[in-house]
């Protein structure tokens, strides 16, 4: 029998409908709220401070590489966006259009944001004239607006967004090759040093390829239903904008010549593929590193006794750090539901103290990821306050990269590979590349398309699954957001 829903507890597992478990948990964590416009959310403070502790970790990343962070308007003419065909092709279908200001039509509509290569290349074309003004290297943090498609998912998919996207000019191409790559290796740390989630990294297909881009570069995750989603992107942008932006410099011999461009990005979807992955029966499950708490103190409250703990409780907190953990010395819960409580909101470890605990100069410590019981003297709490820290990231990492490859099946076969997607795993299989065959391997699949294509591939002595001719190198297929 099933347990009815009710405001603390997820009322299915995530093992039996992945969907209605994560929808749940976004709303009984209190991450965020629906506003009236379809998928746009409102993030609350228990999921802001997550994304807070991403905007550090990669800042201090890129801006130890040399990038500086700059913000641009939010609303792009559209003979701006009209500049480059292949871009604003790629994008039209999601572009969301101010055309009236009061009841004064506009002499010209105005996008809002879907990403901002040509508003700040417009910028860049007037600000570079000479070799000596590159490489020029720009970030910002803001949100964007894509409007297509019918089903938002808190996080996964929403019409509106917060990310970064880095826009970043070279004399070279063989600059910007460089830095595409570096920036993926900055994503990948991000993703599995940060959230302790497993990614694919590779090359993007012809088809799947940012529009306007010479090639993409990313990193792929799988979630629990089967479905791979892209974490972060790099987009090697060759000469595409420079040309039409006019983007030209005097090189070292004073001639003119086009820049190199790159732009990247990874956005809040991130927080959502870790929230996903990580999460249980019970609730979230947040990785120490990200979680700005890393420990919630209860303690264990009697009339006789109570100024005592409370006392104790302060002194444990002050001793592990005040800014890492909270008191939760609330009189009108009882203990078990304050477990219950922060257990749904994922903070890494929990340490009960009671009376008796005092008496015997200890405190119980649990584990939000296994749920272990451990019993801490008070003296060495502050030492294995933090080794616990380290082995819970480092077990939830291991257990999604132990997922992840589980859910990896390589074959030749077509019959395999529609048999993988169909049990929601991914299949990692030769292919020609060409996009035509990708279109009917998607087809035949339902659905299925290239995540990406992995790095370093050897020569292959083998036949394309979709068309049977050669192939080109391997690739991961799978059904995706």
């Amino acid at each position: 029998m099933k347990k009815k829903y009710n405001e603390e507890g997820i009322s299915i597992k995530k093992s039996e409908n992945f969907s209605e478990w994560y929808t749940q948990i976004i709303k009984k964590a209190d991450l965020v709220d629906y506003s009236k416009v379809s998928g746009c959310l409102v993030f609350k403070p228990n999921s802001f401070v997550l994304w807070e502790s991403a905007k550090e970790y990669f800042n201090k990343k890129i801006k130890k590489d040399g990038v500086e962070n700059v913000y641009f308007p939010m609303f792009i003419p559209e003979k701006l966006l009209m500049k480059e065909a292949e871009h604003l092709e790629g994008f039209s279908p999601e572009v969301a259009w101010v055309t009236h200001t009061g009841k004064t039509k506009l002499s010209e509509k105005l996008a809002i944001r879907p990403t901002s290569e040509t508003l700040m290349y417009d910028s860049y074309s007037k600000w570079i004239r000479s070799w000596k003004d590159l490489p020029m290297r720009y970030n910002q943090w803001c949100s964007v607006v894509r409007w297509e498609f019918k089903n938002p998912i808190p996080f996964l998919r929403t019409r509106e967004f917060l990310w970064q996207e880095g826009h970043t000019v070279f004399s070279t191409k063989k600059e910007a090759d460089k830095e595409a790559n570096k920036i993926l290796k900055f994503y990948k740390n991000l993703f599995e040093e940060l959230y302790a989630i497993p990614v694919l990294s590779g090359k993007k297909s012809e088809k799947e390829k940012f529009a306007g881009a010479d090639y993409s570069l990313s990193v792929e995750a799988l979630l629990p239903n089967g479905k791979g989603i892209q974490g972060a992107t790099t987009h090697h942008l060759g000469q595409n904008f420079s040309k039409p932006f006019n983007i030209k410099f005097l090189d070292k011999k004073g001639k003119k010549q086009y820049a190199w461009q790159n732009s990247w990005g990874f956005s809040t979807r991130s927080l959502g593929i870790m929230l996903a992955i990580h999460g249980d029966d019970k609730g979230l499950i947040l990785p120490p590193k990200i979680s700005q708490i890393k420990a919630i103190i209860i303690p264990i409250l009697f009339e006789d006794s109570m100024d005592k703990v409370l006392n104790k409780s302060k002194e444990i907190q002050k001793r592990i750090g005040s800014s890492l953990c909270k008191i939760d010395s609330r009189l009108d819960h009882t203990p078990g539901w304050k477990f219950n409580h922060w257990e749904m909101k994922g903070i890494p470890l929990r340490i009960e103290i009671g009376p008796k605990d005092i008496e015997k100069k200890q405190v119980v410590v649990v584990r939000r990821d296994t749920s272990e019981k451990i019993l801490v003297k008070e003296k060495e709490l502050p030492k294995k306050f933090k080794e616990l820290l380290i082995e819970i990231q480092k077990n939830l990492y291991e257990k999604a990269k132990k997922s992840l490859e589980s859910k990896i099946v390589k074959t030749n076969k077509f019959e395999d590979l529609k048999k993988s997607i169909k049990n929601k795993k991914i299949a990692f299989i030769p292919w020609c590349g060409k996009i035509k065959c990708e279109e009917s391997i998607k087809l035949k699949t339902n659905g299925a398309k290239s995540l990406n294509i992995p790095f370093n591939q050897k020569d292959l002595n083998k036949k394309c699954i979709g068309c049977k001719n050669n192939a080109k190198y391997h690739a991961y297929f799978g059904k995706s957001y």
